[in-house]
Parts: C-alpha cells; sequence; structure tokens
C-alpha cells in the first residue's frame, strides 16, 4: 500500500495553521496553489520535523508500505540537508528494516531524487516518467496540443525511453520556452515509474475519458504490453487492467464560495488544450462541485468479468514478466533497441548463453520488412524466432498472430506487440 502525501502546500478550505504559527509558511516563495511550506530559515526546524515525523508516522503506525510525494517541485528547501532526503531517512528509519517505497513526482525531471544520499542524492526510490505518458498520448491519439506538443509519438521516443529513462534531459522544451531535465543516462530502469494513465492526465481532458476510449483496441495492446514488460516500474490507474468503462473526472467537495472559484480556475487551466476550449464552447464541462461528477467516477467491479479480455490482457502480462527469466531480471544495460519505422521498432532483452527475447512494437500499419539490416532481429546463432505471446491472441480480442520471421523476411502484424523466444533450429 503506496500513500499519496501532499507535502509541498496546505489547502485552501479548513486550514487554520496560521492562526497558530506564521512560521509555517515561507515568506520567500509561493507555489501553484498557495503559500509555500517552509523548510529553510529561521524557525524552520519545527516544521520540518512535523512533516518528517509526519512521513515516519504513518510507516511505524499503520504499517504503510511507502509513500508518493506529490509535485515535489513544489517544495522549495535551499537548507543543506533537503527536506526530501530527510524525509526519506525516516521512512527507512520507521520501517525497521522492512522494505519501503518512496515516489516521488518531479516535473522538472530532476534526478537528483533518486540519486544515492552518498552521491549527492536525496536517496529516494523513484520519479514518475511523464515524458513516457505523453509520448504514449500523442501515439495513441494523434494529438500533441499544450504539453504534449514536444513529442511525436514515434517509435525513437519509445525506444529511448525505453533505454534511457527520461527524454528530456536537459534539451530545450518548446513548450516551457527552457530547458528541461538533467541527465540520467545513467539511472537504472527501475528509478522510473511508466504509465499509460494517472488520475492527473485522465482528468485533464473534456470528459475524463481512460485511454482505451481515446484509441483502438490494437494501438492499445500494443502499447500497454510495453508498458508492461519493458524495463522500469509500471503502474496502472485504478480500473486500467479490466477497461473500466466510467471516466475519472475532477471533483472537489467545497463550500459554494470556493466552489465557485474552483470551476473557474479549472476552465482556466484547460484553456492551454485547443480542443478543449471548442469542447467548452459546445458542451460545458463537469461541475466539480457536483455530488454526481463523483458518483459518475465510481469504479463497476464486475466489469472484470464482463470486460474479461482486458482483464487478460493485464493479467498474462504481469504473469510473464513475473515468471519469464528474462523479462525478470530486469537487468542494468540489459536491454538494446532500433527503430524499424516511424511506427515500429524492436527491443532486445539479453538472457544468459543467447537466451534472450524479442518485444517488437508496431503501432502503425502491417509491416514488410524486407530487407531487414538490422542485427537485433538476428536470432542466437543455430536458432529461430518462436512467438512467447501476442497481443493479438483472440483470448485478448485480436484476430491472431501468424509467425513473423518467415522465408519472406519480416512481416510484422499492425498495432500491435509480440514478444519472441529463441527455440533451436530443426
Amino acid at each position: 500500500v503506496i500513500l499519496d502525501v501532499v507535502y509541498n502546500h496546505f489547502g485552501p478550505d479548513g486550514n487554520y495553521i496560521s492562526q497558530f504559527a506564521k512560521d509555517y509558511f515561507s515568506p520567500k516563495v509561493k507555489t501553484d496553489w498557495g503559500q509555500a511550506i517552509h523548510f529553510d530559515g529561521p524557525n524552520a526546524g519545527p516544521v520540518r520535523e512535523y512533516f518528517v515525523a509526519n512521513a515516519g508516522y504513518w510507516v511505524d503506525e499503520f504499517h504503510i508500505d511507502g509513500l508518493r510525494l506529490d509535485a515535489t517541485q513544489q517544495i522549495y528547501d535551499a537548507s543543506p540537508d533537503h527536506i526530501l532526503a530527510a524525509i526519506g531517512r525516516r521512512v527507512r528509519e520507521a520501517a525497521r528494516g522492512r522494505a519501503t517505497l518512496i515516489v516521488a513526482e518531479n516535473e522538472p525531471q530532476h534526478v537528483r531524487l533518486v540519486r544515492p544520499l552518498d552521491k549527492g542524492g536525496y536517496g529516494l526510490d523513484a520519479l514518475w516518467n511523464d515524458d513516457y505518458h505523453h509520448s504514449a498520448l500523442v501515439a495513441l491519439t494523434g494529438r500533441n496540443e499544450a504539453y504534449y506538443s514536444d513529442y511525436y509519438g514515434e517509435a525513437q521516443e519509445f525506444v529511448s525511453a525505453v533505454k534511457y529513462g527520461y527524454l528530456y534531459q536537459g534539451q530545450r522544451y518548446a513548450w516551457q520556452k527552457k530547458r528541461r531535465g538533467t541527465p540520467a543516462l545513467d539511472v537504472p530502469a527501475p528509478h522510473f515509474v511508466v504509465f499509460l494513465e494517472n488520475h492527473d492526465q485522465v482528468a485533464n481532458s473534456s470528459r475524463g475519458l481512460r485511454t482505451h476510449f481515446l484509441t483502438d483496441g490494437g494501438r492499445h495492446r500494443a502499447l500497454t504490453a510495453l508498458t508492461l514488460l519493458a524495463p522500469g516500474t509500471p503502474m496502472l490507474f485504478q480500473g486500467q487492467e479490466f477497461a473500466a468503462s466510467c471516466p475519472f473526472l475532477y471533483f472537489a467537495d467545497y463550500p459554494e464560495e470556493l466552489a465557485k472559484l474552483v470551476r473557474v480556475g479549472r476552465a482556466e487551466e484547460l484553456k492551454q488544450f485547443r480542443s478543449l476550449v471548442v469542447f467548452e464552447e459546445q458542451a460545458p464541462l463537469d461541475d466539480p462541485a457536483d455530488p454526481h461528477t463523483f458518483e459518475r467516477c465510481k469504479l463497476d467491479f464486475s466489469e472484470r468479468q464482463s470486460h474479461a479480455e482486458a482483464y487478460a490482457l493485464h493479467r498474462d502480462l504481469l504473469k510473464l514478466r513475473r515468471e519469464d527469466a528474462v523479462f525478470h531480471a530486469q537487468k542494468p544495460r540489459g536491454v538494446d533497441g532500433a527503430v524499424l519505422s516511424a511506427e515500429a521498432f524492436v527491443l532486445r532483452f539479453f538472457g544468459d548463453d543467447g537466451d534472450d527475447r524479442l518485444l517488437i512494437v508496431n503501432l502503425g500499419r502491417d509491416l514488410h520488412l524486407d530487407p531487414s539490416p538490422e542485427p537485433l532481429l538476428a536470432p542466437p546463432e543455430n536458432m529461430v524466432w518462436d512467438t512467447l505471446w501476442s497481443s493479438e491472441h483472440p483470448r485478448y480480442g485480436g484476430i491472431g498472430t501468424s509467425r513473423l520471421d518467415t522465408e519472406e523476411n519480416w512481416r510484422l502484424p499492425g498495432h500491435a506487440a509480440v514478444a519472441l523466444v529463441p527455440k533451436a533450429n530443426r
């Protein structure tokens, strides 16, 4: 159980802490949601201890397995011992040797958060990889507006994300008109959390639709396979594993005066999306304060049976990741990849003594590779490639998969992902 904690601001309603002590708030900086917490400077000691103790409290008293730290870029601390490092240490101490996981959301993509304490880092475990999500959404929907505008959703981006984690590691980011990210080429893949959905991204849309409603089934199954088999730590959003039909909308239970401000602020924030401006002109956005908005977001767990194909897809992929020795290994630098076309790519997972795996993903139409001058496609000596798993299996709603490596060279099915295993050439 991972608890989502917000240590960057207090909420706008019911917050009376300033009536007791002004020193809880920074006199120097503000966050996107109001006053920043005072973690450095005069009288910051008790404030720091309040938050550090809270992190340890959840682990010690409730045996929580870890924390997800919200919007850490809005946690400002110039002291020698950063508050995030202090929180990490306290969580480990409170666990008394039990394994814990601390995941951070960090929009500027500062990998210092997951570097070891003895290397000048903060010693956290993982960071959300928004770059991966943004590329995937562009690939699924074909739209790259607003903060998706620096992504093409093409094969190169997925190969780079698998090998290097973040796509932006200091390059210029046109949407923000500045450089984004920090060098992360040496950061192991498990430190990056990869996902197709989360609460923010689904709710940041006109109707709160989940990704399987925004694309065709084959392409969605293929990217699900990539997310769950590739190096990195995969994350599924609630109900994603059975293709939940309910939306996930932005909702908030505030007093009426504050609710009015939230409605206006929400509409203004979403104007960065050109399509949502048009949508708002045609149909109003759902009211965050309307109880019906919340009710519509409740999961229907009977869909595990009625959406059995999607549920089987996720279960089988997780089983393959867990039980196949090569996919499970997650070895550092244990995977390489190559672009086969703008929408197709191959990943090769290196096992022991040539016991490798291929994962071929084609998000475009059927592709005939002839010639195929890519060495990652070559089987181990005296072996041929055999299908281990396919996203087009009828069990998942697919149409079946024929042999890929044929006498007519490679034939890659469109909108599909296929895992291959070597077998003896007889």
